[in-house]
């Protein structure tokens, strides 16, 4: 069966150009940019601070807060700027593929809050924004038992790809688009999963392993931002 010719040439295990970089936010406790094609991620980290209202303490361990947002501007079509159902459910799905690799338990009664906000969509907004609080995390010194990457695979028809832009999210011929954001930390195991479309037992296990490769690659690029900003602090 011939593979589907992907709308920017790509192969179908090859990701858009994508970048990172640290302590681009003086004020916040750590921060980071996360760019992936035309979508661009920045998030900052600010605490362990005091959890507030006092009632919400855990005297167990702290709390990992994200707050996810799109700004107005990001897209064509302009957003409102309030608060969406969507960008509450991926706040809650950022939180979700973090919390197992943070030591949060060091710091009983405290709130570690991460803001992102994505500047430019052009799909992968959930995975950019994972990707780039975990540097701001790193950045922030939040103690850490693994880094964690993140990338989209789906189907277009009958091919398995990875690292889907908006054409390819919309696509539509033959048996239409699946969508599968995935997180994974440095050492293989999966934080997070999602799957939106249809997609066969044999085929999702082949866009986790082109997930895995691709995750790989992007934690490389996380690795050397944060060692580059302590190159450029000695």
């Amino acid at each position: 069966m011939a593979e589907i010719k992907r709308p920017d040439g790509r192969k179908k295990d090859e990701l858009r150009d994508f970048s990172g970089e640290v302590g681009i936010i003086p004020n916040a406790d750590g921060s980071a940019r996360f760019q992936s094609g035309d979508t661009i991620a920045i998030a900052a980290v600010y605490g362990p601070k005091t959890m507030h209202p006092q009632h919400k303490q855990d005297p167990e361990r702290g709390t990992l807060r994200c707050t996810y947002s799109m700004n107005s501007f990001s897209v064509d079509d302009r957003i409102r700027p309030a608060p969406s159902r969507r960008s509450k459910e991926i706040s809650q799905i950022v939180e979700w593929a973090l919390e197992p690799t943070l030591m949060i338990e060091d710091f009983p009664n405290t709130v570690v809050d991460v803001h992102i906000n994505i500047i430019q969509a052009d799909a992968g907004t959930r995975c950019a924004a994972i990707n780039a609080a975990v540097m701001a995390l790193a950045h922030a010194g939040i103690p850490m038992k693994d880094m964690v990457s993140s990338i989209a695979a789906g189907k277009l028809d009958k091919t398995v790809v990875v690292d889907l832009d908006k054409a390819e999210e919309d696509f539509e011929e033959g048996e239409g688009p699946t969508d599968i954001p995935i997180s994974i930390t440095s050492s293989g195991e999966i934080t997070h999963l999602q799957l939106d479309g249809n997609i066969s037992k044999d085929q999702l296990k082949e866009a986790i392993e082109m997930s895995k490769k691709a995750c790989k690659q992007i934690y490389e690029e996380q690795k050397r931002a944060l060692k580059d900003f302590v190159k450029q602090g000695e």
